[in-house]
């Protein structure tokens, strides 16, 4: 059986997953090198499964570099935050638009994220990606982005598999780099499209139909998902309101329809999938696809995290505090989920860590299930 982690979207959320896996590489046997041969990541998530598959050493080595970069991570590591700067940025858009949309030379958006590049140049190590496909410890490691020519996803790998297209969607085997990673976390607008050979990508998440399905094409029969959405339960429940919505209620809502609904409805799907082939005691063939039945374990927020990051936005720097509340994005109510992608800011990633952390050790026994673990003997209020 083949174990595939996939790692969801959702920008500064992704600090989430970083919990998870510190509390996985708690509840492994310290001797674990890598428990998940294939894995698949996007947006921010990508940047989480190639930092992992770019490390040597054991497991909780490798998550212990991931959560310390987290755990210092600034604003102006990831993108400009000078207020000349943004406005700058802000001033090429502008005029692209009165050019009909088109930038002269390169690609505008309102942030300059030339300082991830230099963040992701020294924490991935490509070769050793290299290296481990070679001598076996990994499968295959795969990004997802999206082509503006085509509208289509686009998952790049590097592995033994045969490349694959179905509808609107392609995996296509690769060199990964650092372009594919800034490709794949290019949020429209906000971040600059990446050209990869003739075409120009962005964020992975926009058409993404399929989220486990690069997992699956890669040979995956188990999945470890780690989401970024908020528990249902937690949601808040409709409330009257005299007032239109704010624009940066209606970008939250954008990109969490981006990042996370289609996430959770293949999940269901999968559920559903699973319940068939159970029912029928075998596999399903539907249009020339055998079904099979995929044990999947998927761990998300058990709190609300745009109430998290309502209590944050006061940590972000003036030009993006300035930026939110033009938009109406600095308040729980008025639109915090969208300021939730991008405050990457120690105080609220060191938060959603802690959570991740303790949402995997509340489910510590169905995670030791998963892996064939004995019972652990950890209580949730251990730390590594």
């Amino acid at each position: 059986m083949t174990t595939a982690l996939v790692l969801s979207g959702g920008g500064a959320r992704a600090a989430y997953q970083v919990g998870i896996l510190r509390a996985l590489a708690r509840l492994l046997p310290a001797r674990t090198h890598n428990p998940f041969p294939i894995i698949c990541g996007t947006s921010a998530g990508a940047v989480n499964a190639l930092s992992l598959a770019g490390q040597p050493g054991p497991f909780r080595h490798r998550v212990a570099s991931l959560v310390k970069i987290w755990r210092e991570l600034e604003p102006n590591q990831v993108y400009r935050t000078d207020l000349i700067g943004v406005l700058r940025n802000s001033a090429r858009l502008a005029a692209s638009l009165m050019r009909g949309g088109h930038a002269p030379s390169r690609a505008v958006a309102l942030l300059d994220n030339a300082p991830l590049r230099t963040l992701l140049e020294r924490h991935v190590h490509f070769r050793h990606i290299d290296e481990a496909l070679a001598s076996g410890e990994l499968d295959a490691v795969c990004v997802t982005a999206m082509n503006y020519a085509s509208g289509q996803s686009v998952s790049f790998f590097q592995g033994r598999q045969a490349p694959w297209k179905r509808n609107r969607r392609r995996g296509e085997r690769a060199g990964l780099s650092i372009d594919h990673l800034l490709a794949s976390a290019a949020i429209p607008i906000l971040f600059p499209s990446m050209r990869i050979g003739d075409s120009h990508y962005g964020d992975g998440a926009l058409r993404q139909l399929r989220p486990l399905s690069p997992a699956l094409r890669l040979g995956a029969d188990r999945l470890f998902v780690i989401g970024v959405s908020d528990n249902p339960l937690h949601q808040a429940s409709e409330a009257p309101s005299k007032h239109p919505p704010p624009v940066g209620q209606i970008l939250g809502h954008m990109l969490n329809s981006a990042f996370i609904d289609s996430m959770e409805g293949e999940i269901e799907g999968l559920e559903t999938v699973n319940l068939l082939t159970r029912q029928l005691g075998g596999p399903v063939v539907q249009d020339d696809r055998l079904l099979r039945p995929i044990e999947t374990l998927c761990i998300s927020p058990s709190q609300p995290l745009d109430r998290i990051a309502a209590d944050h936005i006061h940590e972000l720097p003036l030009s993006m505090r300035l930026f939110l509340r033009s938009i109406g994005a600095t308040s729980e109510s008025g639109g915090a989920s969208a300021a939730s992608y991008l405050l990457f800011d120690a105080g609220f990633c060191r938060r959603l860590i802690a959570l991740g952390y303790a949402d995997a050790m509340a489910q510590r026994h169905g995670i030791a299930a998963f892996f064939g673990l004995p019972g652990p003997g950890i209580t949730p209020g251990d730390t590594p």
